[in-house]
């Protein structure tokens, strides 16, 4: 488990699915992640299932994300982590609506990235995101994620072309920003 102040990350368990499942077909949630396409039940059993089945290692890092009293709110992953380039991709999605905007995915992020540059002696931490989401790019930025690229219009949603944002993260970013809190 790693705890953060609003947040605990725990492994997924197959108990999960169900919520998993609702998110995952919920269009206010996977409006801007690259879910196009609704999800059955048992496809996302089966994900479940292969992504627990296999031991949490450098090449699969993913959470549920929960409150410290239970709630499970969401997930959050690396994906594509390299330990040639100690680099790798994050994504996060709070799937229970009631926790948007309070601070919880803020903390999940952070709780990540300590995981990511200070266990994993990851060097790189980047993400992709809908130039549309204003509410996850804030959260980014307050994490340290600063914008590296735009892919012009990479993605076709709701009648429209829209921009993608690479944003990233350095260690040294990283630990200077941690220099930078505890200071305070």
């Amino acid at each position: 488990m790693l705890e953060g102040r609003l947040v605990v990350l725990r492994p997924r368990e197959a108990s999960d699915v169900d919520r998993y499942h609702a998110w995952i077909n919920d269009r206010e949630v996977t409006r801007f992640l690259v879910m196009r396409y609704p999800v059955s039940h048992a496809a996302e059993e089966a994900w479940l299932a292969h992504r627990g089945s296999a031991p949490m290692g450098y090449s699969n890092v993913g959470f549920a994300i929960d409150t410290p009293d239970g709630v499970h709110i969401g997930s959050i992953d690396f994906h594509h982590a390299s330990p040639e380039d100690r680099a790798a991709r994050l994504g996060i999605m709070i799937g229970d609506k009631a926790y948007w905007s309070k601070g919880y995915g803020t903390d999940a992020m952070l709780t990540l990235l300590r995981f990511g540059f200070e266990e994993m002696n990851l060097n790189r931490i980047d993400l992709t995101v809908d130039e549309r989401n204003g509410r996850a790019i804030t959260c980014y930025r307050k994490c340290g994620f600063v914008e590296e690229a735009r892919l012009r219009q990479d993605r076709y949603a709701e009648g429209a072309y829209h921009d993608t944002l690479i944003m990233g993260i350095l260690r040294e970013e990283w630990l200077a920003r941690q220099a930078t809190e505890e200071a305070r």
